[in-house]
């Protein structure tokens, strides 16, 4: 029998007897209050952005805002950070799943982010079973059997420092409701971790330390300060305990890095280049702009201009507030079946390193344990110190017309058959638990996955017509499809790359058909 639920709760998905302890009486009252105290503010932000992205939609450009020019050009840094966050070289991400959260802390990574967002399927026994992991790890009980090898996996002697990132603002909890709605995600997973964990960390030296993920405006940034400062409160700790590194990851957020730090500048660790989500971004953004349209996702790389500025900008703003400017993601993983292409893709993550490195990133993300050694090899050799916060890079000057141009490159048959068959198996993992997956020798997440669908909806949209002078159309696209899959995760790709207008996030309607 489970103990009453409080007032205005009810829970939709069964409980079983090992969770029961994560959803206690008081954990559940800690999540009711943040959720009575924030939900209609996080509601009015996400309409907000409606009204934005209309804008926009109707010919509008993403600019920098006059009226915070203030902050911009004002003279601040945020507050100092605590030494367990001073050097990050290398982080490590990955879902909660019990195995990968004890070989990404046994990998020799300065830090790893615990992700319940693009790299996990939000299943309930997903949410549940992450929650318990992380708990576990931040008491250094977490083991696990792997009983078909024989094999044990208990945590070494120096683990990476631990960081979590909660979901999106915009994606709720279905499976636990408060006064007839869901409770929002991002408070489901932060809130939880924090009850049963901020305390602890403090207690053994290292503490509540987050990344926040898909931030659109300063406004929302403000909302998270507000969130943590009342969590705090309820928690007994001192305001400034959280530390929270925001992914730069959407295009309008690149016009408002020093508002966005400035909002959170009593909690704040820094900016990160969210990479795959900000190109996904980019594409969503100026979905109605005909002149937009980007060359294949193969062709998008760091390199091109619109990136590199925005990555730049990312440095100067960080380093001139005081704070960590980290850098993005190697998707490449290990190729064992075949030495000379494994080459290949170890030599493409060694040069995006030295790039990050040699333009002042204070660290690097890597998706796979086998990529740990080699990014650390790169920034030991060309970071001697803990970070590079003392470039200043002053001679970075990023407009908005660099942050919008349009890549060159090409738009190719080959991408669009990679698109499709990308986005369908990724999804179909998705719908089946699976929230990181290798594809083609590469790490997947959400963010490909959205990358690949907005693409293809672009194409068809914008009637595209290929290098070849093919056209992409809604026929063409369904033929593809039919080629990979006939599946539900087909249906819904289709779907939504067809549709007469573009879905803002695949994972809401993928969510629904979740257990």
């Amino acid at each position: 029998m489970l103990p009453p639920l409080p007032a205005g709760l009810s829970l939709q998905a069964p409980l079983r007897p090992e969770w029961q302890p994560l959803l206690s009486p008081e954990a559940l009252a800690f999540l009711a209050a943040l959720t009575r105290r924030f939900r209609p503010a996080l509601t009015a932000l996400l309409e907000a952005r409606v009204e934005r992205q209309a804008a926009i939609d109707g010919g509008a450009l993403p600019d920098f805002l006059p009226e915070t020019r203030p902050i911009r050009e004002g003279d601040w840094t945020v507050d100092p950070l605590p030494a367990g966050l001073l050097d990050r070289r290398v982080e490590i991400t990955g879902p909660v799943e019990r195995k990968m959260v004890i070989n990404a802390l046994n990998s020799g990574a300065s830090c790893f982010m615990a992700d319940f967002e693009d790299a996990t399927s939000p299943t309930w026994e997903n949410l549940l079973s992450g929650q318990q992991n992380l708990a576990d790890a931040v008491r250094g009980t977490i083991a696990w059997r792997d009983e078909a090898r024989g094999r044990d996996y208990r945590l070494g002697p120096s683990p990476a420092v631990l960081l979590v990132r909660p979901r999106g603002l915009h994606l709720p909890e279905k499976h636990l409701l408060l006064d007839g709605e869901p409770v929002p995600g991002c408070l489901f997973d932060l809130g939880l971790f924090l009850f049963h964990n901020a305390r602890e960390q403090v207690a053994r030296g290292a503490g509540p330390w987050f990344y926040l993920p898909k931030l659109q405006h300063h406004s929302e940034a403000a909302w998270w300060d507000e969130v943590f400062v009342a969590a705090q409160e309820a928690l007994g700790l001192p305001v400034g305990t959280i530390k929270a590194t925001v992914l730069l990851e959407t295009l309008p957020a690149a016009f408002q890095m020093h508002e966005i730090l400035y909002a959170l500048r009593r909690h704040s660790a820094g900016l990160n280049c969210g990479r795959w989500d900000y190109i996904f971004s980019y594409i969503k953004t100026l979905r109605a702009h005909p002149d937009r349209v980007l060359p294949d996702r193969g062709q998008v790389g760091m390199t091109q201009p619109f990136l590199r500025a925005y990555t730049e900008l990312v440095i100067q703003t960080c380093h001139r507030r005081g704070v960590h400017a980290m850098g993005g993601m190697a998707a490449q993983i290990p190729i064992k079946r075949d030495p000379a292409l494994n080459e290949a893709a170890m030599a493409k993550v060694r040069a995006d390193k030295e790039r990050e490195v040699r333009a002042g990133h204070d660290g690097t993300w890597v998706a796979h344990p086998g990529l740990v050694g080699l990014a650390r090899e790169v920034f030991d050799r060309e970071m001697p110190g803990p970070h590079q916060l003392h470039r200043l890079r002053e001679d970075v000057s990023v407009q908005a017309a660099d942050l919008l141009a349009v890549p060159p490159g090409t738009s190719t048959a080959e991408g669009l058959r990679w698109n499709v068959r990308v986005g369908i198996e990724y999804l179909a993992a998705w719908l089946g638990g699976e929230g990181c997956v290798p594809l083609y020798d590469l790490m997947e997440d959400a963010a490909t996955a959205e990358i690949s669908r907005a693409q293809v909806w672009q194409q068809v949209h914008h009637g595209v017509r290929l290098d070849d002078g093919s056209l992409v159309d809604a026929a063409r696209v369904a033929e593809l499809v039919r080629e990979v899959s006939d599946g539900p995760a087909a249906e819904l790709f289709l779907a939504m790359s067809t549709a007469p207008q573009c879905a803002d996030f695949l994972t809401l309607a993928a969510y629904e058909r979740l257990s």
